[in-house]
This record gives structure tokens, C-alpha cells and sequence, in this order.
């Protein structure tokens, strides 16, 4: 008979909240499963969107941590001071936890302070505070131009800023002042999801074309001047806003940028299949991983890649702690949907791990996707917390 391990899971989004889950319902529980977070709720994230355009409250959306201590799961807060990745012994507000078995999925780290201008000018709408005060900007904006910009060409959600200048645009015209707004995309990308291919991107900016959203790709932004409300860029265009609404570049969190873990680009390094690391017993998976691709291009960071991982990992560890061996492999295969507004969504679905390039197929907006995604929200946000 095994002798009692401890798992210690850092980071309570999607990914932790699964594996932490998985790990639970697969030990006995003479096994610690310790989740750490330095929030008190879960927000589900994607419904940002939708609080965005007035569509969803705040209360709506999250769920308390808590919630899992009654499924057998401790939850510490407290903030990740320090990983010894060697050790496997974190240190959590002051106090050093033990760990058998750790799996980082702290996620990114926003940062727009690092383009000038940027936070004072605009919404960050991936996070709760950002999304609100765009809600509230939108509800006053009569006329004038709004611009949805992404930072860096890398960020979590590929699908989001696009979603965002669609939502907005039925939001507009439900109210009868579409005519007097432009929306326009700045990307510092190349196109639109371009992992998903030339066809899925295709398909997003002809999405963007019918309801007239120009989109101005390979725009790297570099300062902005909230007074003027004037957006610069790194090709030397510039570009006027009424109202700005911004994905900010992404980063790995200090503690772990801190602690070994993160390698040359910047992320953590794991195998492809396992999510193992380059430290023996030590597990990282979600948006604080990058897994390159056969493309040249990194899998994209997504909740629904973090959800497989975390089922793997979870999976493979309570194998090894039964004394068998974990044969569980991620295999690369993601989805998304991609509001549009009016009750209609996209949806994309494929095998990013195929090669040469990844095999993904993106199927028309309609009824059925977006009651697919209600459908998604309401199970994550009544099941799993």
C-alpha cells in the first residue's frame, strides 16, 4: 500500500479546478489534493464577453473556491510567493507547503503598463474591472470611433478580440446607433487565429467585412496618448479613438519567471503529451505553458487545451501514485466558439497537433453554437464549483 502523497495544484482557473477535481475523484483520500489560489471565487472567463454587452452580471459568473472543500479538495489563498521546482516546495503567504506532485497552472500575467499610455487610455476587457467599465463606456457612447486593439500577437482566447468587435457591433444596433460608431481591429497578428490556418482566418475576417469592421492586421502597437486618444504604432501609423478596447500583452507570472521554470521563451517547457517538465515530478499546463507547433507557431492559449491537459496530468499522476504506469497522452485537439451576436455563434474544432500544419474545420455562425456555449457556461459554473 502507497504511502499518503500530497498534491499541491497552484492556480484555480480552469486548468487547476480540473485537475484538482480529476486528482480527487481518483485517489483515495488518505491523499492530500491542495489547490492554491490568491483569489476567493473562480471567474469563468469567457463569459466576460457577454457581461461586456450588458449580457451577463458579474455574480452571475463566478463561484466560490470554496465550494471544492466540500468535494475532499483543501483550497489555501494566498498569493505563490516562491517555487522550488527542484524540491517540489512552494511558499504560499509566508507559509512553505510540501508537495509529492505539483502542477503549475498559474496562467498569464496581463501587462499592459509595459506599451506607454495603454492602461490609462483603454478597457482591458479580459479582466472583471475592464469589462465592467467598458459595459458602462458603451451605454454612454453615442458616436464616435471605437477601436479593438491587440497588443502583442501572442495572447490567451484567440478568438476573443474578434467576438468582441462582433458583440459590440449587434450591441450598437440594437440600440439604433450603429451608424453613428465605426469599430475598427488594429492586431499586432498577421490575421486573425492564424494557428487555425489561412481558412479559419479567412472566415473570421469575412465575419468582420459583413458587418463593416475593417481590420487592420500586423499593426504593432508602441504608445499610446490618452489625452489625444491616439494610438501609435511600431510601422509608423497612427490611429484616432473615441473609445479603446484592448487585449494587453501577456507574460508568465514573476514567480514563476523566478523559479528555473520558465525557459528561453519565457513560458514553461513541458512534453507535448505529458505536460511533464524538465523537473522530475513537476507538472505545468494551461496558458503558463508554450507547446511549439510543426508551423513554426506556439498551440494557442486556450481553456479548453487547459481542460485536456489537466485530465491528463491528473490522470497520469494518480496512476503512478497507484503504482501503475500513466499512460495518458494529450493529443492536441481543441474548440472554440466565436460569438457573433443576435442569438449566433461559430464554431471551430480540430487537431492542432497535426503536421504539417494544424486540421481545423470552422463551422458557420448559427443558433445551435451559441446555445452550445450557454449550454457550456451554465455546466462549468453548476457542476464543476
Amino acid at each position: 500500500m502507497s504511502e499518503p502523497k500530497t498534491v499541491v495544484v497552484l492556480g484555480g482557473g480552469v486548468g487547476g479546478v480540473v485537475t484538482a477535481r480529476e486528482l480527487r475523484k481518483r485517489l483515495p483520500r488518505k491523499h492530500r489534493v491542495v489547490l492554491i489560489d490568491r483569489e476567493r471565487e473562480h471567474l469563468f472567463a469567457p463569459s466576460l464577453l457577454w457581461l461586456m454587452v450588458g449580457l451577463r452580471r458579474a455574480e452571475a459568473i463566478k463561484r466560490p473556491l470554496s465550494g471544492l472543500e466540500r468535494k475532499g479538495i483543501e483550497v489555501r489563498l494566498g498569493d505563490v510567493e516562491k517555487i522550488d521546482a527542484e524540491t517540489r516546495r512552494v511558499t504560499v503567504a509566508g507559509e512553505a507547503i510540501q508537495a509529492d506532485y505539483l502542477v503549475v497552472s498559474l496562467g498569464a500575467e496581463l501587462a499592459p503598463e509595459t506599451i506607454p499610455g495603454l492602461q490609462e487610455a483603454g478597457h482591458n476587457f479580459y479582466t472583471l474591472p475592464g469589462a465592467e467599465r467598458l459595459r458602462d463606456a458603451l451605454s454612454l457612447l453615442e458616436h464616435g470611433r471605437i477601436v479593438i486593439l491587440t497588443a502583442a500577437p501572442a495572447y490567451k482566447c484567440p478568438a476573443a478580440p474578434y467576438e468582441a468587435a462582433l458583440l459590440i457591433d449587434h450591441f450598437l444596433r440594437e440600440r439604433g446607433r450603429r451608424d453613428a460608431v465605426t469599430i475598427e481591429v488594429y492586431a499586432a497578428e498577421p490575421g486573425p487565429m492564424g494557428v487555425a490556418g489561412p481558412d479559419v482566418s479567412a472566415a473570421v475576417k469575412q465575419m468582420l467585412a459583413a458587418k463593416g469592421i475593417p481590420y487592420h492586421a500586423e499593426h504593432q502597437v508602441k504608445a499610446v496618448d490618452s489625452a489625444a486618444k491616439r494610438l501609435e504604432f511600431a510601422n509608423g501609423v497612427s490611429a484616432d479613438f473615441d473609445l479603446l478596447a484592448y487585449v494587453p500583452p501577456h507574460r508568465a507570472p514573476r514567480v514563476v519567471r523566478e523559479s528555473g521554470l520558465a525557459s528561453e521563451s519565457g513560458w514553461i517547457s513541458v512534453d507535448r503529451h505529458t505536460l511533464e517538465t524538465r523537473f522530475p515530478g513537476v507538472y505545468a499546463i494551461g496558458d503558463v505553458v508554450s507547446i511549439p507547433l510543426k508551423l513554426g507557431k506556439p498551440l494557442p492559449k486556450a481553456g479548453v487545451f487547459a481542460h485536456g491537459q489537466a485530465v491528463v496530468v491528473a490522470r497520469n499522476i494518480a496512476s503512478v501514485i497507484a503504482g501503475r504506469a500513466g499512460g495518458e497522452r494529450f493529443n492536441g485537439h481543441g474548440e472554440c466558439f466565436i460569438e457573433i451576436g443576435g442569438g449566433k455563434a461559430g464554431f471551430g474544432a480540430g487537431d492542432f497537433y497535426a503536421e504539417p500544419k494544424p486540421t481545423i474545420r470552422l463551422r458557420p455562425p448559427g443558433w445551435r453554437w451559441h446555445l452550445g456555449k450557454v449550454l457550456f457556461e451554465k455546466s462549468w459554473l453548476y457542476t464543476k464549483l
